[in-house]
Parts: structure tokens; C-alpha cells; sequence
């Protein structure tokens, strides 16, 4: 891949990785548009870690208060940080349990350009109609077991390509009754173990293939994403708080359409 096909790459996944507009649907969009060849699974490890590294870079602060809450609570201390630690281990657990059953499945038979435009259309849909109904009184540490799964199941959902894992969270937030901002918070926090849990698995593909790795391009990769991911969190916090999702719901709309006239 041409050093400036990878730059742009990392930068759009590094910027669609967080916001509700689906990753998947622009690394099948721009590829097709631009004629370029597929990236590999090399790459997806390298952009993911990338994105990690930048939801881990801003919440360094609130992971180290929830990680020392945490082991606290081992010692019946609980906390604020403490609960919002274990909601994000609760609302990891669905992903990890769908992803062990359907992971491959899901790979082979829902990857299509078809399926990517109509996930991304109506979950876009179902993002809006959530933030529009949301009471939007609740924060992240609000968050109650029942809550957490809900928000974890919705997250298994993302699976199914063009869904998004930012988007489809923070709809769930929002149906709960999370405010803009502490829906996408929260959503940013389960990213962590989503991303390690997807850079493993197709870490783990990758192992069996014997084709040739460009670290350089590889790591050139990595930095630009977690550049651009971090970018994207900052900005998306302080624009969803005052200016909804609407934006975000009408762009699926128009991204899903080009899908369907340019790829299928």
C-alpha cells in the first residue's frame, strides 16, 4: 500500500472509529471509490491499536481512578469509580460472549456492501429517534447492572458491519436515559476491551498467514490513527453536548446511498 493510501486509511478509521457513523461503511466506501487494493488484516491490527491507544491516552485519568476503585472494591471499598470500573467489565461480557459464538460467522456471511448500506441507514435512523426521545438526565455513574448489559447487548450488535460500535451504544445510552454526553463517555470506556478483544482476534488470523508484514508502513499506521482518534473524541464530547445527533443520523442516510450506487 502507497504511504499516502495509508495515511488516509488511518486517518479514516482513526476518525470513524468513534463517531456514530460507521467505520466499516467508509473502509468499504473509499477503497471502491479510489480503486485502491484491500489493506489486510495487518492493517485493521495496526489502525485498532492505534485507537486504543488514543481512548486510552484521554481517559488516562478516569482509568486510573476507576482501575484504583476497582481493586478497592476487591476489598468491599465501593465506589463511584469503582461501579463504573465493573459496568464496563458487565458491558463488555455480551460482545465477548456473541463474538466467541458468531464472530466467524458473521465474517463470512454478513460482509456485504448491501448489508453494510442497510445497517448503516437504519441504525443511523435508530440513533436519531434515540436521542430525540432520550430524557437525557442520567450520567455514566448512574449505570446499573441491568443497564450496563443492555448497553452490552446493543454493543454485540456491531458485529453485523455498518451498525457501528460507537453509534449503537450511545443509542442504547441514550434510550436509557443518559445525557449526549455521558452516553458517549461511556461508549468511549467500552471501546477498550472491544478493541482488544478485536485486535486479538484478527491478531490471531494473522498469525496463521505467512505473507510478508511492512512494519514501517504498519506503525506509520498506527501513529496516525491514534493521532486522529484522539481528535476525534476530544471534538465529538464537546460538540454532541450542545448539537445532538441529527447530523450524524442524516450523514448515514447519505453514506448508506452512495454504498448502494457506487458498490452494489
Amino acid at each position: 500500500m502507497e504511504l499516502l493510501d495509508t495515511l488516509w486509511l488511518a486517518l479514516l478509521q482513526g476518525i470513524t472509529e468513534f463517531l456514530p457513523i460507521s467505520s466499516s461503511g467508509h473502509l468499504i466506501l473509499v477503497p471502491a471509490l479510489l480503486g485502491w487494493e484491500d489493506q489486510g488484516q495487518a492493517f485493521d491490527v495496526a489502525v485498532h491499536l492505534g485507537s486504543l491507544v488514543a481512548v486510552l491516552t484521554y481517559f488516562r485519568r478516569d482509568w486510573a481512578r476507576m482501575a484504583r476503585g476497582w481493586v478497592k472494591s476487591l476489598g468491599g471499598q465501593a465506589s463511584a469509580d469503582s461501579r463504573l470500573a465493573w459496568m464496563v467489565v458487565v458491558g463488555s461480557m455480551p460482545l465477548a460472549l456473541v463474538g466467541l459464538v458468531a464472530a466467524g460467522w458473521v465474517e463470512g456471511h454478513l460482509r456485504s456492501p448491501v448489508v453494510v448500506a442497510g445497517a448503516t441507514a437504519g441504525f443511523g435512523v435508530l440513533l436519531w429517534v434515540a436521542d430525540y426521545f432520550s430524557a437525557r438526565r442520567r450520567d455514566e455513574h448512574s449505570l446499573r447492572v441491568i443497564d450496563a448489559l443492555a448497553v452490552g447487548s446493543a454493543q454485540a450488535l456491531a458485529l453485523i458491519p455498518g451498525t457501528s460500535r460507537s453509534g449503537i451504544t450511545m443509542t442504547a445510552a441514550l434510550a436509557l436515559g443518559l445525557n449526549r454526553e455521558s452516553a458517549a463517555r461511556f461508549s468511549f470506556l467500552l471501546a477498550v476491551p472491544a478493541i482488544l478483544m478485536s485486535a486479538g482476534w484478527q491478531t490471531l488470523q494473522l498469525v496463521s498467514n505467512a505473507a510478508p508484514v511492512d512494519w514501517a508502513g504498519l506503525g506509520l499506521a498506527a501513529v496516525a490513527s491514534a493521532i486522529f482518534a484522539f481528535l476525534a473524541i476530544a471534538w465529538f464530547l464537546k460538540f454532541v453536548a450542545r448539537s445532538g445527533m441529527l447530523i450524524f443520523a442524516v450523514y448515514r442516510l447519505l453514506l448508506a446511498g452512495v454504498i448502494v450506487y457506487v458498490v452494489v
